[in-house]
This record gives C-alpha cells, sequence and structure tokens, in this order.
C-alpha cells in the first residue's frame, strides 16, 4: 500500500515563485530517501505532505497521522523534556498520585500507563538521552540532543507515516549512529531528505525530484548511484550514435546534392540536341525526381538530428567544478601551522603542526572543541595558554556560509575579497563554479542554497592573497548531494593545506585525508588520572 499520494500538487510562495508545478506522486511504503538538487522543493513538498503548508492547487491523501522533523527545529527554551515528548500532563498526574494528592481528571489523564516513567527512560536510553531528567529545561541542552529528543517525542507518538528533512545535521558521528539505528528500528513508512550518504544506505526506495517530477529507483543510495551510471553510459553511447548517424545522413545528402548537380549539368548539355518539348518533360520529370531525392534525404537528417537531441535530452547535464589553483600551491617542506603549549578556552591542551600540503581531518562529538579549536586558530578567541603560529594565508569556511552580503552582487563580492583581479579574470573564474554571468549579476540574497555555496567556496579560493590553508567547518551541512559532489570536485584542485571538521564519513574518505585529529579521544587521554 502507499504511505503518501499528491494529486496535481503545486505550491507558489506569495512572491510569484513558483516551486511544484502539477506534481502527481505515490509515494511507496517502506523507507524513502528524497534526494534532488537545492531548489528543487524538497523541503517544501515535506512540508506540505506534515500540513505544515497548504498547496496552491492539488491534495494530498494518506494515514491520518504524519509525524514530522523539520530541518530547523525550534523549541521554546524553557520547556521541560515532558513537555517535548507530550508526556507532562500524565507524569505530573502520576506524581500527585504518588504523593496520595490524586483527584479523579489525574487518574483519567494517566490511564493505564502507570509505567510511563520507565517507558520514557527507556525511550531516552535508546536516542542516548538517558542523562536527562524529564524536569530538564530544552535550554539547556545542546543542538544534537535537542535533535534525538524530538526524534524520540515522534517515535514515542508512533505515527502512521514519519517524514525527516536532513535529520543529520548538527549530529556528531555517536549521535548520527543512534539516528540511524532509530531508522532501521521503524517499522512504518518514513519519507526523508538526506545529503548524509550513510543514512540514505538504509532506505528501501531512492525518490529523485528532477524537472517538475519524481522518478523512483529501487533499492538504497549506493544502488541508485550504480544505476545511474549505467544508465548514462548507455546515454552517452546513444549519443554517440545519433551524431554518428546524422553525421552519416547529412554526408549522404551532402552526396546525393552532388549527384543532382551532375546530373543536371548533364541534362542541360543534351537539351540542346532534342526539341523543346521533350527537353522541357525531361526537365520537369528530373525536377521532381531531384526533389524527392533531396527531400528524402533532408527528411532522414532531420530525423536524425531529432533522435540526437533526444539522446542528448537523456544525458545529464550536472557539472562539477573544475578549477586548477595553482597559486594555492604549498611546498611539502613549509610549515603551514605550527603549536606552541596551547590549550583551548574548553581547558583541553592540543599539539598542531601542519606541513605542506596535508589534508587533516578534525573530528570528535559535539562539544569536543571543533570549532573552538579553528577559532582559536583563526585568532577570532584567545587561547588559556599558549599560542598559534599561523604562517601562510588561510581562508575559513563558516557552517552558515556568512561570506557575502545579501544586498551585494555575486560579482562585487568576490570582488571585495580579490581586488586586484580584473572583472573579465573574475567572470572567467567564476563560470569555473557554474556560476554564469546572469547568475554573478544577481544580489547574493536571491541565490538558492547550492549557488551561494558555490559563490562562498569562490570567494574563498579566488581571494588574495591565495589561500595556502583552507578550513572548513561542518562544509556539507544544509547542502544537497550535488553540491557536496561539486565541493569534493573543486577541493580536487586545491593544493594547499585543508583542515575540515566534519562528521560526514563519505567527505572524509573522498577527501583523500593524511591523517586525523580527533579532539574526543584527545579530550578522554587528558581526562585519565597519572599512574602514581
Amino acid at each position: 500500500m502507499p504511505s503518501l499520494v499528491c494529486s496535481h500538487l503545486s505550491f507558489s510562495w506569495p512572491s510569484g515563485e513558483s516551486v511544484l508545478d502539477d506534481l502527481s506522486v505515490t509515494f511507496p511504503a517502506g523507507r524513502t530517501g528524497l534526494v534532488g538538487r537545492n531548489g528543487v522543493g524538497k523541503t517544501t513538498l515535506l512540508r506540505i505532505l506534515a500540513g505544515e503548508l497548504t498547496p496552491s492547487a492539488g491534495t494530498v491523501s494518506g494515514p491520518d497521522t504524519v509525524g514530522f522533523l523539520p530541518q530547523q527545529i525550534v523549541l521554546e527554551e524553557d520547556r521541560t523534556v515532558a513537555g517535548v515528548l507530550g508526556v507532562e500532563a500524565a507524569v505530573e498526574a502520576l506524581h500527585r498520585i504518588d504523593a496520595g494528592a490524586g483527584q479523579p481528571a489525574d487518574f483519567e489523564v494517566l490511564g493505564d500507563r502507570w509505567d510511563i516513567e520507565e517507558r520514557l527512560a527507556a525511550a531516552l536510553g535508546e536516542f542516548g538521552l538517558s542523562e536527562l531528567t524529564l524536569e530538564r529545561r530544552i535550554g539547556t541542552l545542546s543542538g544534537g540532543q535537542v535533535i534525538l529528543l524530538a526524534l524520540a517525542s515522534l517515535f514515542l507518538a508512533q505515527p502512521d507515516v514519519l517524514i525527516l528533512d536532513e535529520p543529520t545535521n548538527n549530529l556528531d558521528r555517536g549521535a548520527r549512529g543512534l539516528l540511524y539505528q532509530a531508522v532501521q528500528r521503524w517499522r512504518g513508512p518514513v519519507v526523508m531528505v538526506s545529503h548524509d550518504r550513510e543514512l540514505l544506505d538504509l532506505v528501501d526506495y531512492i525518490g529523485e525530484m528532477r524537472d517538475g517530477a519524481i522518478r523512483f529507483f529501487g533499492g538504497n543510495f549506493t544502488a541508485y548511484t550504480a544505476a545511474l551510471e549505467v544508465e548514462q553510459e548507455a546515454a552517452a553511447r546513444g549519443v554517440r550514435s545519433a551524431e554518428a548517424d546524422l553525421h552519416r545522413q547529412q554526408r549522404e545528402l551532402a552526396e546525393a546534392r552532388i549527384k543532382l548537380d551532375r546530373r543536371q549539368r548533364f541534362a542541360r548539355s543534351q537539351a540542346e540536341n532534342v526539341p523543346k518539348i521533350i527537353a522541357g518533360a525531361k526537365k520537369r520529370a528530373a525536377e521532381v525526381s531531384a526533389g524527392k531525392l533531396r527531400g528524402g534525404h533532408q527528411a532522414d537528417v532531420a530525423e536524425a538530428r531529432q533522435h540526437l537531441e533526444a539522446a542528448e535530452e537523456r544525458l545529464r547535464d550536472d557539472d562539477v567544478i573544475r578549477v586548477d589553483l595553482a597559486s594555492t600551491r604549498v611546498p611539502r617542506s613549509r610549515d603551514v601551522v605550527v603549536t606552541s603549549d596551547l590549550v583551548l578556552r574548553n581547558g583541553l591542551a592540543v599539539s598542531l603542526h601542519v606541513r605542506g600540503p596535508e589534508r587533516i581531518g578534525l573530528v570528535g562529538p559535539n562539544g569536543s572543541g571543533k570549532t573552538t579549536l579553528i577559532d582559536t586558530l583563526t585568532g577570532r578567541i584567545e587561547p588559556l595558554g599558549g599560542r598559534v603560529d599561523l604562517r601562510v594565508p588561510f581562508r575559513l569556511l563558516p557552517q552558515r556560509l556568512q561570506l557575502l552580503s545579501d544586498d551585494e552582487t555575486v560579482l562585487a563580492g568576490v570582488a571585495r575579497h580579490a581586488p586586484g583581479a580584473d572583472t573579465n579574470t573574475l567572470r572567467a573564474q567564476l563560470a569555473r563554479f557554474l556560476l554564469n554571468a546572469a547568475t554573478v549579476a544577481r544580489p547574493v540574497g536571491s541565490l538558492s542554497g547550492g549557488e551561494r555555496f558555490r559563490a562562498s567556496l569562490a570567494t574563498l579560493l579566488l581571494a588574495e592573497p591565495a589561500p595556502q590553508l583552507l578550513i572548513l567547518d561542518e562544509p556539507t551541512n544544509n547542502l544537497d548531494l550535488d553540491s557536496v559532489r561539486q565541493l569534493t570536485a573543486a577541493l580536487g584542485g586545491y593544493q594547499g593545506a585543508l583542515l575540515v571538521a566534519s562528521h560526514d564519513e563519505q567527505l572524509l574518505g573522498d577527501l583523500a585525508l593524511d591523517r586525523r585529529l580527533d579532539l574526543g579521544e584527545l579530550a578522554e587521554e587528558q581526562a585519565e588520572p597519572a599512574e602514581e
């Protein structure tokens, strides 16, 4: 049975911007991963499925209850854990009953849930939240704890369908593992949007949102990418075959025209030796024959061109960033970062020596100090002790991409960071970041998420002086899979040192790191009591 059915769904924002247009789709039962480029309407569709947005036209039908985990969770800081779990009234009723002050209304609220506290403790434990008390305030929790708590509340409510929008954002490796386990435990239908390839490998179907429609592939994300690769290889062969056929038809048309010209010259030379009436009849017959021959070949060429266009439509134009950044090159013997007796603001002692074009992954659970270390290295905060010696030009890509102002154009923003570059050079370079002439003339605030990411990345890599140390803080948060692929491709042309803080294991693997610095393990080592 399908989980959700959308019929002729359309949606436009009050500004008139159309996001969905006459979309009809049936989501299968089981776990479905919804993928597609930034801006195609994935989050908008999820919000419509969850009932948060009303479509401009069309309908959604399905089960009675839908549980929704939005991309940005906003909870009042003074709410309690019990309140978020939706059991505050029942827990308070149980406490009054236990204290001998229960009223009939309390028994009605509690019902048969006499073991509610034990059940809640078990549910919280499954999401790694055993240390939380039901009275604890939300304002005291980390971002990752809030996400896991919101997910726990959905599991307790047991909706008919679960809808998740980028659920692994801001989760560390351990929390992601708990989320993966929870998704595998869930027995009902799930529709999720995510750039987390490990999570997408747990689904039963991939729904690809593209060109205003959704196409389903059976299997997980790995199976989907393999199917696309086979499909695109076949499409490329189809294009080559259609190109060859078009060239053959064009050659035959040219040869036919040459033959016709020869016949016509011969016919004119013979016309002088026969009566005019006979010559005219022969001329008309020759013209009819020539017209049929020429028309037949022209029709063949037109048909071959149509076949080529159809083949090219099947071949995707998913461009990747290709840049050669020789100015970022760092000699292997050069010191890039050297720390001396460094103690971070959180009390963690860190020794870091980066040399040459090293690629280092900065890993560890949330709260272990990754962003604190980055802010210390870049001089944004002072350490408790020691010092940082940063010996090359560097650039930082922050989590929220706050490099460009919303009201400036892309070209103006990039030029502000590269004042020595002429406009034509910048335009040519930006085109390599898949930002065309029309896009670079637009205000940054009007860009899609993927466009803003590429503009921010271009700003960093084209800056003056060229960065020989690039620092990325959770770069894949809120990026679609195409943007993640483009980031990896762009960093392939980067020849400087790289420091990447991320929980995305797939990204860290793709970047071919030289080593990792695990702040979680470092903190554990420093917390161990010294041997007597």
